[in-house]
């Protein structure tokens, strides 16, 4: 089971993630090609913004649903809809060809993508969450967080692969959708996976017993409100922080440090393995002394390592490049190990995937949703880095007061 979580995940975040990585190199000159370049990019980040704006909805819808018919029947839902949008990226045209309604119709697809993304994340971890043994339950519930950066390696990849292979000509007029038209291919492996799964235990008792809840949102938000809180406003930091590395670094490395494109995907490609490799060892590590101390010491690192980030990043040294996303990635992964044991056990069953689900949607809107734009918009301002880094220490210490506020969750089953 956490193996199809995993591969699940890997397939939604990919499809994610390419837009992410197209935002930063293409859609600017391909949707906003009547903005200058700076404008353009800010166009193309607002628009990547915009898909955050569905999670929220995306939450209440399939944690309701999911809370009422199922884990598993959600997942399916989500990945389909979520392979339809990124194709459907992949085919359309540009402002230069349709005029206005490309970025119009860009927009309507990512927030498509954002109403999926709202509700895979909750249905995966609990699907590997509540299949899990109690003893190891932070390990299988890592699984649907390996998904994050194991689909952002593939999604750069695979940019990093048309890079090469094609002229900047060839790539500005029909590489970049290759990518997210290579969707096709990992949607039908992942409803492959999940069609294979059975529902989880956990639901299947809820269901016999006839425990479900009427209304899960009404009911999560009247008696876990303060766990909604603290969850969402925990995930603050991980997710503005994780977009600043995703997706800000590309533009500011291109466009203001006039670093090489294949070097900073090899860099980005580098931190998302050290991310990965984190999200596995905190959880096993987390399976051992608890959620919360793992998540807090994540927490401190983020805080801890924002100004020297972009300190070793300015240097354009790739040893200093590597050096600083690898530790950066590696607080992201303290704080990603243990998170989907963590949530689960904040919420009572009956409405536990409308809680994980809400608590990560409004959490990632909130903090990742406009990263990039706010990180682009601050570097133009005040011509420094150090901006962007203090608005990471802000969103951070948020997120460390939150997770110091967390009382270690109960039992998930």
């Amino acid at each position: 089971m956490a193996a199809a979580s995993g591969v699940g995940t890997t397939v939604e975040w990919y499809d994610y993630f390419i837009f992410s990585t197209a935002a930063a190199l293409i859609f600017g000159s391909q949707f906003f090609s009547s903005l200058s370049p700076a404008s353009g990019t800010l166009a193309a980040f607002a628009t990547l913004g915009a898909g955050f704006l569905a999670r929220p909805l995306g939450g209440v819808l399939w944690g309701h649903w999911g809370d009422r018919i199922g884990r598993k029947r959600m997942l399916v839902a989500s990945l389909m809809l979520m392979g339809v949008a990124t194709v459907g990226v992949g085919l359309l045209p540009t402002y230069g060809q349709i005029g206005v309604w490309a970025p119009i119709l860009l927009v309507l697809l990512r927030l498509l993508q954002g109403l999926s993304a709202g509700g895979e994340w909750g249905g995966a971890a609990l699907m590997a969450v509540e299949h899990a043994p109690p003893d190891k339950r932070g390990v299988y519930g890592s699984a649907s967080q390996i998904g994050v950066p194991a689909g952002l390696i593939l999604a750069q990849g695979m940019f990093f692969l048309m890079s090469n292979v094609v002229s900047s000509a060839q790539f500005a007029a029909w590489g970049w959708r290759i990518p997210f038209l290579f969707s096709i291919v990992l949607v039908g492996v992942g409803l492959f996976v999940r069609l294979k799964v059975e529902e989880s235990p956990v639901f299947r008792a809820l269901r016999d017993d006839q425990a479900r809840s009427q209304v899960p949102v009404v009911e999560v938000f009247r008696e876990r409100g303060r766990e909604l809180f603290l969850a969402s406003t925990s995930f603050i930091a991980n997710t503005a922080i994780g977009y600043v590395f995703l997706a800000y670094l590309l533009s500011y490395g291109t466009s203001v440090l006039k670093l090489s494109r294949n070097l900073l995907l090899i860099v980005i490609i580098v931190g998302s393995v050290s991310w990965l490799i984190s999200i596995v060892a905190s959880a096993m590590w987390s399976d051992r002394v608890g959620r919360k101390p793992v998540y807090l010491i994540g927490s401190v690192v983020m805080v801890v390592w924002a100004v020297p980030f972009f300190v070793l990043f300015d240097t354009k040294q790739p040893i200093w490049l590597l050096v600083a996303v690898i530790v950066l990635t590696a607080g992201l992964g303290l704080t990603f190990g243990p998170q989907s044991a963590l949530f689960a056990g904040m919420f009572e069953p009956r409405y536990r995937y409308s809680g994980a689900s809400i608590s990560y949607a409004v959490g990632a809107v909130v903090g990742g949703g406009f990263a990039p734009l706010i990180a682009t918009a601050l570097y133009t301002a005040t011509g420094t880095s150090l901006s962007v880094s203090l608005y990471m220490v802000v969103v951070g210490l948020i997120s460390l007061a939150a997770v110091v506020a967390i009382r270690e969750p109960r039992a998930t089953a």
